[in-house]
Order: structure tokens, then sequence, then C-alpha cells
């Protein structure tokens, strides 16, 4: 029998506040093969660690028990710690007393007791553990970023610039994302595009940076250092080699009632457009479902027009197959849909609009050129009522479209909204109702105070029950003033909603792709909010702006320029050591039937026909399931799958897992 030590870790009062971990260490202690029990405050801290090297030499342990947090925050630690020992690393087991016991419990004799238990578990399975030894894999040095917002352009440029190729991938005709949209930034009032333009510029002249606008990535294989993905490149039925950006076509095509998405449908677009000036690819493209020519065959007149013969009516979508060592996913928001919300009357007057909306009318390429007017009549407003959290915070999403987390930018971008209003137009007044008002980031609670103290904003702590549109024209504005406790009525000319922000609708089948975890608001979900917040639990899968939460461009500027880092170390790397811990299958019991193969999301799974003829009934040849190691990822679908029980996973084998249940049930 093998000989077993057990370390017991305090975590400071996260464990020993709940758990008797003295106990939980003189009780394990005399479990059948353990020779060694001790605990210790911080098991993970150099001094704990030293504890365990010094106890397998003097006590020859052959497994390691270290009962302390989850695996995933630092069962790598504790690997090398029992490798520097000597000992295979996969001769230790992390039985999880925080997380699955003394964060969950409050009972300390029920939590004791808990730990035991869980402890005893991860003894019986390390009695059946095997050495393992982890193979390598070369690195593909190449990167893939999903997204061209300024998450993916910084990301981009950061990798390129430590000399690596990288592809950005845009399912919009350019890249750039909201930001283009926007007139200024808080908390400095900085032009956006000026700040922007000169990145996108920057990444198409970037010979280590390949742009595929108007794309979607199709599918993703592989794992980390060598994923291999599909990119649909859509047809713009312009060829991007030959068009000039001169605009011809987009100024002769006769179908011009088509409201524009960069405008957010305050405005129109011909069919034949280009998405604004500064658009990077600066390259026209054709709506096939507007197009006279491409849906009824007929007009012809910007290809006519186009001097460079760019005009392609017969293009085809096409695919692009390419290699990739690591990938980052920067997907980005989106406004949500406020329809549904009635009250504030935003789908019965032209003059209740979003903050988005609101931007392109500031503007000077939007729709009202950055003059301030109502979108009714074109007249200047007098009063401005902003409406903060419409859709964030909202506690049982009542509308069916809220969200419950705040979305963390609308404070300040109301904020420099109504500063740039009253500062353009001072005879303007402007109230702002909010449920609290939210500025953690740097110099931001001045940025506020400045806008009350300096510009004259009307905040008030409250909420707008209802929007009433009236016979004259203007909205009448009713909400509560919670620290006067009075009902107020207020006349006013425009109305802007705060809109909650979400997670692109990309972003979900992405991840289904990337087989990355997401959480129920449907953000990725970092590795660990702590210690790898840019990190996805998909091993070479990197996160990269809002998709990952909601943030503001300083702090996704920040997380970009801190995916590329992950991202350049990884791809510094020659190879990569290849989890050992991987399926196999017994061929006796394998019937072929592919079931394995049909689920297994790496394709590590072939078949081979295998001659049995040596056993006593005779020649026999069967089809049976073979698992490539260096592309099998250790998922372990595929031991769910098998119907005969032919396929297993290596440290995770059928007899170990019901060992453990033997240890937990007895």
């Amino acid at each position: 029998m093998r000989r077993i030590g057990v370390f017991v870790c305090h975590c400071g009062t996260n464990i020993a506040a709940t758990v008797d971990v003295k106990t939980v260490a003189e009780t394990l202690g005399k479990e059948p093969a353990v020779v060694y029990a001790t605990d210790y405050p911080y098991m993970c801290s150099e001094a704990g660690q030293n504890i365990i090297k010094d106890a397998i030499k003097e006590y020859q342990l052959e497994g390691v028990v270290v009962c302390s947090c989850s695996p995933r925050m630092h069962e790598a630690t504790f690997r090398k710690t029992v490798a520097a020992a000597g000992l295979n690393p996969y001769m230790l087991e992390v039985a999880n007393i925080r997380e699955q016991c003394s964060w969950i419990h409050k009972d300390i004799p029920e939590a004791t007791a808990k730990a035991i238990v869980l402890g005893r578990a991860a003894i019986a399975k390390v009695l059946l553990n095997t050495p393992l030894i982890a193979g390598e894999s070369p690195v593909t040095k190449r990167a893939l970023v999903i997204g061209g917002g300024i998450a993916g352009i910084q990301t981009a440029l950061d990798i390129a610039e430590a000399g690596y190729p990288v592809d950005i991938v845009e399912k919009e005709p350019t890249i750039g994302g909201k930001m283009t949209q926007i007139d200024k930034t808080f908390p400095t009032l900085d032009c956006s595009s000026c700040i922007l333009t000169p990145k996108m510029v920057e990444c198409a002249q970037n010979d280590k940076i390949t742009i595929y606008s108007y794309s979607e990535v199709e599918a993703v294989t592989g794992f980390v250092g060598n994923f291999s993905v599909k990119i649909r490149r859509k047809a713009r039925f312009v060829d991007e080699d030959k068009c000039t950006g001169c605009g011809a076509c987009t100024e002769k095509c006769p179908v011009k009632n088509i409201p524009d998405a960069y405008n957010l449908g305050l405005s129109n677009r011909h069919a034949a457009y280009i998405p604004f000036a500064q658009a990077i690819p600066n390259v026209a493209v054709l709506d096939s479902t507007r197009c006279i020519k491409l849906t009824k065959g007929k007009c012809g007149l910007c290809s006519t027009v186009c001097s460079a013969g760019a005009i392609d009516y017969e293009q085809k979508e096409t695919f692009v197959e390419e290699k990739y060592g690591a990938i980052v996913a920067a997907t980005g928001y989106n406004p949500i849909n406020i329809d549904g919300y009635d009250e504030f009357a935003y789908s019965q007057s032209k003059d209740v609009v979003t903050s988005l909306e609101f931007e392109r009318i500031l503007k000077a390429d939007g729709p009202t050129e950055g003059h301030l007017q109502r979108l009714s009549d074109g007249k200047q407003p007098k009063t401005l009522v902003f409406v903060q959290c419409v859709g964030s915070r909202e506690s049982g999403s009542q509308h069916g479209c809220g969200k419950e987390y705040c979305s963390k930018i609308c404070c300040m971008y109301t904020a420099k909204h109504a500063m740039l209003c009253r500062e353009k137009y001072p005879d303007t007044d402007v109230y702002v109702f909010y449920i609290d008002v939210r500025t953690p980031g740097k110099n931001y609670d001045e940025f506020y105070r400045r806008a009350v103290e300096q510009y004259g904003v009307h905040y008030i702590k409250g909420m707008v029950g209802k929007v009433a549109p009236q016979s004259d024209g203007t909205l009448d504005v009713q909400a509560s003033d919670l620290i006067s406790n009075e009902q107020l009525h207020i006349k006013a000319d425009m109305v802007v909603l705060a809109a909650a922000i979400e997670a692109d609708k990309s972003a979900r089948p992405l991840a289904t792709m990337l087989t990355a975890s997401m959480d129920t608001n449907d953000f990725f979900t970092e590795a660990h909010a702590k210690l790898r917040p840019v990190e996805s639990p998909t091993a070479g899968v990197f996160l990269s702006g809002v998709c990952q939460g909601p943030k503001d461009i300083p702090e996704t500027v920040a997380q970009a320029g801190a995916a590329a880092s992950k991202v350049i170390g990884l791809l510094a790397k020659d190879k990569l050591s290849c989890n050992p811990c991987v399926s196999h299958s017994d061929p006796m019991k394998c019937n072929g039937c592919s079931s394995c193969a049909n689920v297994c999301p790496y394709g590590a799974i072939t078949y081979e026909e295998k001659d049995f003829s040596r056993r006593q009934d005779g020649s026999m040849i069967r089809r049976v399931a073979v698992v490539n190691e260096a592309v099998c990822q250790g998922c372990g679908a595929c031991t769910v799958a098998c119907p005969s029980g032919a396929m297993d996973l290596k440290g995770f084998a059928t007899g170990q897992i019901m060992a453990e249940v033997d240890a937990i049930c007895k």
C-alpha cells in the first residue's frame, strides 16, 4: 500500500473559521496508508510548500493530499511543489474544503465532518493514481483577435508590436466598433475619433496585422497553441483590392431610404455605402437585400460610375482557414433594446432618445451635423431630462429585457452629455434623475462635480415614472424627488435614456465554438477574477474589453494590453506541455459505434481496423477507437458517451471516481 501524506490548510480564517482543521488532520492521519498528516495556516506559502517537500523526503511519501481551496486556484502550485521533491506531480490530489465546505456551511461540526469526508475521498483516489508524463506540442506563432473595436485594435497592435502576426476578424464592414460613434470621451473630453482613427490606420498599415472585415468566425477546432479556425468572408460585391474609396457609387446609387446603422437609424444611407468617412478598410459595400441590381437584376448604375472597375455583382462569400496559437475574444457590447419601456414613450416620440443616439446627434458627422436639435421638428431644445439606469440594476427584470448588473459607464457619459449641452448651449436647462451616482475611476468624481458645480446641471435623486408626449410637442416628465419627498412634473423638450449595455449577440455562439465559459448575462467568464482576469478557463483563449463585463474605454485599453501580454507570453514558447490526463480506449470493450468521436470537440478520436485473431474464438477484425493524445484535451465527453465503457480518462478513471464515491458513502 502506498505511503500517503495529508496536509490541511487553514487558508487564514477562510477555512479555519468554519472547519476545525486540527481535527481534520488528526482524523485523516488515522486513515489506512496515511503515514503523515499535519496542518498549517497557509499551505500555499513558501513555508507551507517546504513542509510538503520535507515530508515527502523524510517519510518517503508516494502520494500527497492537500486539503485547501479549489484546485483551480493552486493545484499547479502544489504540483510543482511535489515535483520539486522528486514525486510525480500527478500523484497529488487537492481536496477542496474551502469553496465546497467552509464557504457554504455555518455549523463548525458539520463543516468539519464534511471536510473529513472530502479528505477521505481524495485519499481513496490518490491510492489509485498512476504517474503520468506530460508530452509536448508545438506552438503556432500567430494570434487571432475576434472583434475590431478599440479592445481588439489595441490587442492586435500590442501583439504585432512584439513581432507576431495577428489577424482581426470584424463582422462589420469596418473596424472601430462603438467608439467610432462617440463624440467625446470622459473624463478629459478628448475627441473620440482623434484617438481612435490613428489606431485604425496603424492597424491597416502594420504588415503584421491582417484585417478580415465583414467576416465572421465559422468554426474553431484544436487546442492551445494549435487552433484551426474557419473564417467566413461575406460578399461585399466590391473588389477590396480595386476599390479606392472615392464614394462615386454611394453618391449615384438611386436607393437612398435605408436606415443607417452608423447613425442608429436616425438618418438614411444608400444601398451602396461606406459606413463613415474614416472607415478602415475604406471600401464600399453593396447591401444585397436592397440593391436593385442584386435583387431584381436591373440598375447597375454603381458599376457604370466606378472608374476603378471594383463593382463585382457575381462576388460570392469565401472561406479562409488559418491556424493560430492563441485566440482573443473582443466581441464588445450593444445597448439593450428598450422598446419594452413604454412608460418613457421611447416608441411614441422622436424626442425620446437613448444615450448612444444622443452621441450621434452631438457628433459632427451625425444626422444633425453636431447641432443639438429635436428630431421631431429640428428646433433647439431648451429643457433636457436625462434618465439614468434604464434597464440597469433592474431586479426581477420586470420589463423582460433589463439587467440586474450596473452598466458602469452610464453615470459618466450622462455627466459628459450634460456638460457638453450646457457648454455649447448655456441657456439650456439640464436635469438628471438618478438612483446613485457611481464614479469609481481616476478623476471621475471630480468630473461629475464639475457638471454640478461649474455647469449647473440639476441632479435629482429619484426615478422617472412616466414620460407623456403633449399636444404642443413637449414631453411631460413625471418623477419623484426622494430628497425633498416631492412629486415633480417637468416640461421637457428632449428626454435622454441611459440604456443598459449587454454583451454582443455574437458572444454566446462564439463561446460555444471556443468551448469557453459564460455567465448568466452572456459575458465571458474569466479563469479567476483576481489572479487571471484576462484568461478564459479554456487554455489559449483570452478576453479583451466589454465581452468580459461592462467597462469604460481606459479600462478596456488596459485589459487589451493585458490580454496581449498573455498572448505574447504564449507565442514566445516553442513548445507547450500537453495535459497527460487524456482519454484512452480499451479495444477489448470498444464496439466501434462512433459515439465518442461524435461528441469529441477536438477531433481527437479516429478509428482503425484491428485484428483480434489471437483470441480463442478465431480470427476477427473489428473497428475500434484510437485517441490522438496530442490533440485530446481531457474534457471527458467521450467517457460519458461511450455505451460500452471502453473510453476512460487517465487521472480520472472510472475506478478512481468510484473509489471517491465509496469513500464518501461509507
